[in-house]
């Protein structure tokens, strides 16, 4: 259910957002599986380099770090584009709530 929920609101953002496009449907079902990837296996790591920086800023570092994360699903999905760094922090935003507000709808 929760891997419906994120590409519903991969959709959902980047119909919103409109320095974000994703091309289709199964292109938001690749985008949603490597950020999930991503945030398993990658974001742990990019988080314990960055552990000085984020305990500096409080915690908001992870916001770059997210945005960084959509940057690479950006290069490595095809039909997934985002224009800049700025619309990748805000789609990582956007997606979040989106993402909360369906699942506290669905589930």
């Amino acid at each position: 259910m929760n891997s419906i929920i994120l590409i519903l609101a991969v959709l959902l953002t980047s119909y919103i957002l409109p320095g974000v496009k994703v091309a289709s449907l199964g292109t938001a079902i690749i985008v949603a599986l490597l950020i999930g990837l991503l945030n398993v296996f990658v974001k742990p790591f990019i988080l314990l380099i960055t552990l000085p920086i984020n305990i500096l800023t409080f915690g908001l570092f992870t916001f770059v770090i997210n945005a960084f994360i959509i940057l690479i699903t950006s290069f490595l999905s095809k039909g997934f584009m985002v224009d800049n760094f700025w619309w990748a922090l805000l789609f990582s935003i956007v997606l979040s709530m989106i993402a909360y507000i369906l699942e506290v709808i669905f589930t």
